[in-house]
């Protein structure tokens, strides 16, 4: 049976995702009449040097948020992550394999360039170019080849079947540059804002793109995204007005927010974890009694309770959450239990060892997670010792640089892009270091069947391994916390991540 993604099969679609977005956290006046013109200006977690107006290179919420104000992808998520038309009015394949693609006419590039199939091609494949540093290298690695057919038509063949590629393709890393352009210092794409100011570290500032592909979008004249990483500062700016949405509101401010007359939450339930990182690269952590001790001093109902206030979803040191149709229910929960971690941490030899755990506030309630597990190590006679770092330069100076730290993964679209960008052997962002051949080989395998039941049984077992062996201990799924001005209209929740899975601007208007 073919798949097929076409703009006469997803109008039906993309109303059913937005009615399934609304019942999830609420929406934000997504029934009103649009209005044209105004300037907003948000704030999201963090900022740095590295900030980048390529998407191949995008790693933080503020880079994707720029990303898809700037450029456009082929396909784009609905509210139940599921990939329809964007840039491509048609995409179909027969085996999974083969997919044709066909772009819209009368597209064109800020410069005023037309869109062609050559863009396309050049957009996709320069991920498979290590030079390129992508993010998702490991996910372009399938991408076996492209060709064009057409002026608007080409032909992208995989290493194997996938049929998950329209949701892959509306992920921000893939939306599409110019052919040939290598040099990012400015920006130029088809999405529904042009830059006009980007300072790294500091603000970008966009303004409305007359010439959307889009009839009558974007309504934004101007958005100004700035990075607040203080959650206090963020909300006070949010309620003086300084700012008209931010995102990773505190559970604690929720109260604050919802007391006022002119402000509002939207809660999103979604994959997002912030986890405990072990590397397989120092004797200690590489430990599988050391590793499993602090499994099992996870204190999942306090973490949920009394850390985030309930907004949160018990986990099971694996990534895939209950809201992923893949999820598998039959993995025994891992209970609190530090009785098991002394014995483990007994026989292992390591129960009096010293050990420095980092944490920022850029990952999320790690500070406090830290705290928690510090506390329960103490009572049992290991000696944890946070180190509580600035958020601003945590990823690139102390993430994964360390024997243990602290992560913060969004959902990702599909099973199969979580496990290929963070437990796949090769991947670059692959936080333990581990190495699990089977794992890599199930990868695979699940990749290549077109039985959907067979899959899923791939995927369960998957997350059978990470639980039992991976060097991560996750507690909880967190939802996501979005802050707005009530002026502010148009949007409804996408579970990839805050700001509508960061494509907020092309949907937001101002109602003053």
């Amino acid at each position: 049976m073919a798949n097929v993604i076409s703009t006469d099969l997803s109008r039906r679609m993309l109303l059913g995702g937005l009615a399934a977005g609304m019942t999830v956290g609420g929406a934000s006046g997504v029934t009103g009449r649009p209005k044209a013109g105004g300037r907003i200006r948000i704030a999201s977690t963090n900022a740095s040097t590295a900030d980048t107006l390529d998407p191949a290179k995008g790693s933080t919420a503020t880079d994707y948020i720029r990303h898809y104000m700037l450029y456009s992808g082929l396909t784009q998520f609905d509210g139940q992550l599921r990939g329809q038309p964007g840039l491509a009015d048609r995409i179909v394949s027969q085996d999974n394999i083969v997919w044709n693609i066909r772009l819209r006419r009368g597209v064109h590039f800020h410069n005023g360039k037309p869109l062609t199939a050559e863009d396309v091609i050049f957009s996709l494949l320069r991920h498979r170019d290590p030079a390129a540093g992508s993010k998702v290298k490991t996910v372009a690695d399938q991408f076996a080849g492209a060709r064009q057919t057409g002026p608007l038509e080409l032909q992208l063949r995989l290493t194997g079947p996938n049929p998950d590629l329209p949701a892959i393709l509306a992920v921000s890393h893939f939306l599409i540059v110019e052919n040939g352009h290598r040099d990012f210092s400015k920006a130029n794409g088809t999405g529904p804002y042009t830059l006009h100011e980007f300072a790294p570290g500091i603000r970008t500032i966009v303004r409305k793109n007359r010439n959307y592909w889009k009839p009558g979008r974007p309504y934004l004249d101007e958005i100004e995204l700035i990075a607040i990483p203080d959650e206090i500062s963020r909300v006070n700016a949010l309620l003086s007005g300084d700012v008209q949405m931010v995102n990773a509101i505190g559970p604690g401010s929720v109260k604050r927010v919802r007391a006022t007359s002119t402000h509002s939450i939207m809660e999103i339930p979604s994959g997002l974890f912030t986890n405990l990182i072990m590397r397989r690269d120092n004797p200690v952590t590489a430990n599988p009694d050391f590793v499993l001790a602090m499994k099992y001093l996870q204190d999942r109902e306090l973490i949920k309770r009394a850390l985030f206030r309930g907004f949160a979803t018990i986990a099971n040191d694996q990534p895939i959450s209950p809201a992923d149709p893949n999820f598998n229910p039959h993995i025994p929960q891992r209970p609190f239990d530090p009785d098991r971690a002394k014995f483990l941490l007994k026989r292992s030899g390591l129960l009096g060892v010293r050990l420095p755990v980092y944490a920022a506030p850029v990952a999320n309630a790690s500070i406090d997670m830290g705290t928690v597990l510090q506390e329960h190590a103490a009572q049992i006679g290991l000696k944890l010792a946070i180190n509580r770092v600035p958020s601003d330069g945590y990823w690139a100076t102390h993430w994964m640089r360390h024997p243990m730290t602290f992560g913060n993964t969004n959902q990702r679209p599909t099973t199969d892009m979580m496990f290929s960008l963070f437990f796949q052997s090769k991947a670059p962002t692959n936080e333990t270091g581990w190495n699990n051949a089977r794992f890599d080989r199930l990868l695979l395998e699940a990749r290549s069947t077109t039985d959907a039941a067979l899959r899923k049984e791939i995927y369960g077992d998957m997350q059978w391994i990470i639980h039992e062996h991976g060097g991560l201990a996750i507690p909880t799924f967190i939802s996501l916390l979005d802050g707005y001005d009530r002026r502010l209209k148009g949007m409804f929740p996408i579970p990839l991540g805050a700001f509508m899975g960061y494509n907020f601007a092309e949907h937001a208007w101002w109602d003053a």
